[in-house]
Parts: C-alpha cells; sequence; structure tokens
C-alpha cells in the first residue's frame, strides 16, 4: 500500500496496484509513439458525418428551441431558481458519487476534472471517450494512481448508464395507474420520489444478491436472440453481467449503498429540474408522464449521434411534453430551460474548471496523451 503524493490540499486515500500502475504509465509511452492509423480516421469521419446528418434532421427542432431564448425572461423566477438549485444537486451527488468511485478525499480535482471532460463530452461527436480521457489525465496530474482511475470511471458510467436505463421500468407503473389528470406539484413529487425510492430497493438488490441480476440477464438474452434471429445468438449474458456488477462492488467497497444514493440522488435531482422548468412555464401536466418524459429523453440522450444530444434531446423531450398535456410553446421554452441549466451552464464551467486546474498544477508534469483506439494486434 502507497500513498499517493497530493499537493494543493487534495488528500488521497492510500492506493493499490503498483504493477498495474507501471503497466499502464508504459502502454501510454507507447501511445506517444504510434501513428494514427487509417481505421481510426475512417471511423472518426463516419461519427462525424453521422452526426452532421442527425443536427441537419433534428435541426427545425433546434432551432424552435432556440428561437424562444428571449422568453426565459417570462419564467417564473419563484420555479426556475428551483431548478437550477435542483441542478446544482444534482452535480453535488455527481462529486460525491465519483469521489467514492475513485477511492479519494479529495474535491478540487475530482470537480474540475469531471467539469471539463463533461464540457467535452457535450461538445464533441460521440465525445464519451475523449471527454474520459480529458478527466482521466486530470486526475493523473493531481497525483490519483492511474489503475484506481480507470477503474473508478468505468465503475462509475456503469452506474450512470444503468440508472438512466432501469429507470423507465419504474415509471410506467406510475404512468399506467397514476391519476389521468394534473393534481398538482405535491402529487408529481410523489410519483418521482416513490419511483426512485423503488430504483433505490432495485440497485440494492441486484449489488447484494446473484439472482435477480441472473434472470434479468437470461430474459434480455432470450429476447434478443429470439428478436434478431438472423443473427448469432449470443451468450453468457448473466455471466458478464455478475462480472460488471462484481467490478463495480470492488470499486466502490464498502461505500456501494452511499454511491447507490448518490446515484439515485443524480436522478432524482435531475427529474427535479425539469419538473421545475415545467412549472416555471405556467403549466400543469399529468405528474407521471413528466417523470416518463424524463426517463425516455435520458435514455435517448445515451444514444451517441451528437455532440451531448444536442437536437436529439431537445427534439424528442419537447414533443414527450406535448403528450404530457403542455402546450407546444410551453415544451418548447421547458425544454429550453432545462437544457440550460443541465447542458449550457455545465458546458461553460467546463472551460473555467480546466483553466482553475492549470493554474493550481502549472508545476505538474502531464502523462502522455491517451489514445482513444484499442491498441492493434
Amino acid at each position: 500500500m502507497t500513498d499517493v503524493p497530493v499537493s494543493g490540499g487534495d488528500e488521497h486515500v492510500p492506493l493499490s496496484g503498483d504493477g498495474r500502475s507501471r503497466s499502464f504509465e508504459a502502454r501510454f509511452e507507447q501511445e506517444q509513439h504510434r501513428p494514427i492509423r487509417w481505421k481510426a480516421v475512417v471511423k472518426r469521419s463516419i461519427v462525424i458525418t453521422i452526426s452532421g446528418v442527425a443536427l441537419y434532421l433534428v435541426a427545425p427542432s433546434v432551432i424552435a428551441v432556440l428561437h424562444s431564448w428571449p422568453k426565459l425572461v417570462t419564467l417564473n423566477l419563484l420555479w426556475f431558481v428551483p431548478a437550477l438549485v435542483a441542478e446544482a444537486a444534482h452535480f453535488a451527488c455527481t462529486f460525491s458519487l465519483q469521489r467514492i468511485a475513485l477511492r479519494t478525499k479529495a474535491w478540487f480535482s475530482v470537480i474540475t476534472a469531471q467539469l471539463a471532460g463533461n464540457a467535452i463530452s457535450l461538445i464533441v461527436p460521440g465525445g464519451a471517450a475523449a471527454g474520459a480521457a480529458v478527466q482521466f489525465r486530470m486526475l493523473a496530474v493531481s497525483g490519483m494512481d492511474a489503475t484506481d482511475a480507470v477503474g473508478g470511471l468505468t465503475a462509475f458510467s456503469f452506474l450512470g448508464i444503468g440508472g438512466l436505463l432501469a429507470l423507465p421500468v419504474f415509471v410506467l407503473p406510475a404512468v399506467l395507474f397514476g391519476s389521468p389528470v394534473s393534481s398538482g406539484l405535491v402529487d408529481a413529487a410523489v410519483i418521482g420520489a416513490i419511483g426512485f425510492v423503488l430504483f433505490v430497493g432495485f440497485s440494492v438488490l441486484v449489488m447484494t444478491a446473484e439472482c435477480p441480476l441472473c434472470w434479468a440477464g437470461e430474459v434480455a438474452q432470450t429476447l434478443r436472440n429470439r428478436l434478431l434471429r438472423k443473427r448469432e445468438p449470443i451468450s453468457g449474458l448473466p455471466d458478464r453481467l455478475l462480472e460488471q456488477r462484481n467490478l463495480i462492488r470492488s470499486v466502490l467497497g464498502q461505500q456501494w449503498w452511499e454511491a447507490t444514493l448518490l446515484s439515485a440522488g443524480r436522478l432524482l435531482f435531475d427529474y427535479l429540474s425539469l419538473l421545475f422548468c415545467v412549472r416555471a412555464v405556467g403549466s400543469h401536466p399529468r405528474p407521471s408522464l413528466i417523470l416518463l418524459a424524463y426517463a425516455v429523453a435520458g435514455v435517448i440522450g445515451l444514444v451517441p449521434i451528437t455532440p451531448g444530444g444536442l437536437g436529439i434531446v431537445e427534439a424528442s423531450l419537447s414533443g414527450l411534453l406535448v403528450l404530457a398535456g403542455l402546450s407546444g410553446a410551453e415544451a418548447v421554452l421547458a425544454t429550453l430551460a432545462y437544457r440550460l441549466a443541465s447542458y449550457w451552464l455545465p458546458m461553460m464551467a467546463g472551460p473555467i474548471a480546466y483553466g482553475v486546474f492549470k493554474y493550481r498544477y502549472r508545476d505538474r508534469e502531464e502523462p502522455p496523451p491517451l489514445s482513444m483506439e484499442p491498441s492493434s494486434t
């Protein structure tokens, strides 16, 4: 066990894995001198082309949302300010969850690296990998062990994606059995709270027992093989799910239950931000459908077609809000307000966080750049 050196007040807990860390450093040294392969160029060109086509197709929705920008002054500040506070709480949960996943007590390096990496992922097409690379390099500069940084960011990614994919499952009962008409903000908050409590309970069950995860893997594997009969059938999905669950548990250690609560908290506060934005435009829609709109838009945003889901999220969310009971103008304005809090402001915070980080660690030597393509065999 060795203590990672720190400076400027950041404190890291003792970490292990010196051998693996040296292997990562050796790989980075190799990547510095590796030429860019034509396959990588073609792959990135295809990603950019697809993003361009997607942005062209959703351009009318983006333009409609941006045209509502002057109408932001008409928002009820008694609801829009809480929306901003809720989004800030969402990011606070994100920072706390990453500290657990990275097994560090540091705040400065975790916050600045997350904001900078998040901004890159919101700007670059298919930018999740580029954002993760920036975040990893900043954590490495701050003195964090390379192996623990990679494992922690991987576990954090699994938690975030798994939460968004599981959320619609807990929303559907509220939609099917909830009130057919809007009954106020309290009911909307209660429905959301019940959904997230169920999500936490399910997460705890998955983290502590193997049977539910194996069953879910078997069902997903069977459905996939039956629906895609012309493709080669997959096998071993339950075992792979267990491996990923065990990876997350090994990274989180005894704090897995705190991580579960923080993961649910991230979703809850993000949903509340959308709910407050809807109320800020003066609408009172069916609350369960607002939760469904949030869940579906979140899943759609995972598809790496455009930077940060730009255009895709606006088009889907505004349409879903119309189905939830908002007028077209209200849906567009609520979408703009929500994306201002969850997309534009965090993106603008990224360069500031990166600049502050670079100033604090200006005397630190940067690690070699991390290649975003797998090594050739």
